[in-house]
C-alpha cells in the first residue's frame, strides 16, 4: 500500500476533524501519522474508531477509515518493508510503468490492438527481465 496514499488519509481526517484550527491538524496528525510510520496499525485503528465527534457523518468516516486501515494493515508494515529493502510507494512502479509501457506504446503514431499491445508488453517485459530467452521457451511449450 503506497505510504503516501496511507498518510492522505490521515491529512484528509485531520482536515475534517479540525477544519479551522491548522495548528491541532498538525498536532492530530504527528500522533497518527508515527503510529502508521512505525506499523501500529492496530493502534491506530482503535484511536480512529475512539474518536468521537458531533457529527454524525464524520464518526462514520471515521469508521471507514479505520476500516480501511485494518483491511490493508498487512500491507502497511512499513517498517518491515524498509528492513527488505522494499518500496514503500508507487513512484518507482509508476516510473517503471512510463518507461518499461509508456516509451514503446505511446509513440507518435502508434495504435495498438489490445491483443498486440499485451504482445509486446510480455516481450519487453521478459527482455527487461532478463528472460527473454526463457519467454521463448516457455511460448514454444
Amino acid at each position: 500500500m503506497d505510504h503516501y496514499r496511507a498518510r492522505r488519509h490521515l491529512w484528509d481526517l485531520a482536515r475534517q476533524l479540525h477544519p479551522q484550527d491548522a495548528a491541532e491538524q498538525k498536532r492530530w496528525m504527528m500522533i497518527h501519522q508515527a503510529m502508521l510510520d512505525k506499523g501500529k496499525i492496530e493502534k491506530l485503528v482503535s484511536s480512529l474508531h475512539s474518536t468521537n465527534s458531533p457529527h454524525a457523518e464524520l464518526t462514520e468516516t471515521m469508521g471507514k477509515q479505520a476500516e480501511y486501515f485494518a483491511n490493508n494493515a498487512e500491507r502497511m508494515l512499513y517498517p518491515e518493508f524498509r528492513r527488505q529493502h522494499l518500496f514503500v510507494g508507487s513512484g518507482v512502479i509508476a516510473a517503471g510503468c512510463k518507461t518499461l509501457i509508456g516509451s514503446r506504446c505511446k509513440r507518435s503514431g502508434m495504435f495498438w490492438t489490445v491483443r498486440g499491445a499485451n504482445a509486446i508488453l510480455a516481450l519487453r517485459r521478459c527482455h527487461a527481465n532478463n528472460r527473454f530467452e526463457g519467454y521463448w521457451e516457455a511460448s514454444r511449450a
